[in-house]
């Protein structure tokens, strides 16, 4: 029992839809933080998955890196953490977003039979409509709930620019195939409007950050019923004083540039009625922001707006709006407790160690202060 006396409220336990648990602590730059060594994330992430708690998140949608193995510890309850799901690794073209190499590194050029090749351990790098295909039944048998695809350049990388579209129609929709047979869906990495529509003509049903979203493009994937999960706390903490080193000359410049598009696609996809969500997008050891995505949302939407991108509509996209996302019977007891109404004022949720009293996953107290 919780005792809610006095001036305290109740909240759905928030969801975000787009985080990298296999980022761990003891990275001090981009370069550390996209992990080479598997064995090094995995002894640390039972560390840094309660930590996502602290917060208040109590389900996350990792797009990349975490495995069902995690899933499994922390649903079984080895090991403290957010409910989880997971698309595994994602998929990237040879030179795309999850192609880690530099420029001058002609090394892991060959295929492997298992249907792509791992550049890291957040992405899977294949070519070609059959070795789509395998690495995407790969990701599926290996127990992932969805399936993530980069169709354009992004941040993270000097390599792939943002104008990039990336991978072809038929490896899109290959992909897109797979995830409709086994009765789940693709969510892509894109930014640019050309690179969304790519991604939504092929199949997809839901595009991560956005920030260069347009006004015709918002209307054409709000009439499909698309999903947009903008993550504007990362670009935000990766230009601040404080996080200074974190991204190399050459990324800081792209960096500024969807930072500066990033409010305004929030914005049009609103007034195109694109139903949003809610992500940081945040690699170690910049998670320590996670929750000041609230306070960035709040100054183009309402609080009960942004709330609702972190609560019912993260639970409908992935697929537990009757068991996630309310406060209501029958429904995961998964919850905050914060000592203000988030309604009124949904930036209180930056300041979760002020603000958030109680964070309960499953029934369980995690976080008391």
């Amino acid at each position: 029992m919780v005792d809610l006396a006095g001036k305290k409220y109740i909240c759905p336990g928030p969801i975000d839809c787009h985080v990298y648990l296999s980022s761990v602590p003891g990275d001090a730059d981009l370069a550390e933080a996209i992990p080479s060594s598997p064995a090094v994330s995995f002894m640390r992430q039972p560390f840094s998955c309660p930590q996502t708690l602290g917060p208040g998140f109590t389900t996350v949608r990792d797009c990349g890196g975490a495995t069902l193995a995690l899933k499994e510890a922390i649903e079984n309850d080895v090991s403290p953490g957010p409910r989880l799901f997971i698309a595994n690794s994602a998929l990237s073209q040879t030179g795309g977003r999850g192609d880690v190499r530099s420029a001058h590194d002609r090394r892991g050029t060959g295929r492997l039979c298992c249907g792509g090749e791992h550049a890291s351990g957040l992405s899977v790098v294949c070519g070609g409509v059959p070795e789509c295909t395998r690495a995407a039944r790969e990701q599926l048998h290996t127990g992932a709930d969805f399936l993530e695809i980069m169709v354009g350049g992004g941040v993270a990388l000097p390599t792939d620019r943002l104008e990039n579209t990336q991978f072809t129609a038929d490896e899109v929709s290959a992909v897109s195939e797979v995830a409709r047979s086994y009765g789940t869906w693709v969510a892509a990495h894109a930014y640019t409007s050309r690179a969304i529509r790519h991604a939504v003509d092929n199949g997809v049903a839901g595009i991560e950050h956005g920030n260069r979203l347009g006004e015709d493009t918002a209307h054409y994937i709000a009439e499909r019923g698309v999903w947009l999960t903008p993550t504007l706390v990362a670009y935000d903490t990766m230009a601040s004083d404080k996080y200074a080193d974190f991204l190399p000359p050459e990324n800081q410049r792209k960096n500024r540039e969807v930072l500066a598009r990033g409010l305004c696609s929030i914005e049009i996809g609103a007034r195109a009625g694109v139903a949003m969500c809610f992500g940081s997008d945040l690699l170690r050891p910049l998670t320590a922001e996670q929750s000041r995505e609230f306070g960035i949302r709040v100054r183009v939407l309402s609080s009960k707006e942004v709330l609702q991108c972190a609560t019912v509509n993260a639970a409908r996209m992935v697929r537990q709006d009757g068991f996630l996302g309310q406060v209501k019977a029958g429904f995961a007891a998964d919850v905050l407790i914060p000592n203000e109404n988030p309604l009124d004022d949904v930036s209180i949720l930056d300041d979760f160690e002020r603000h958030v009293l109680v964070v309960p996953k499953k029934g369980r107290v995690y976080e008391s202060r």
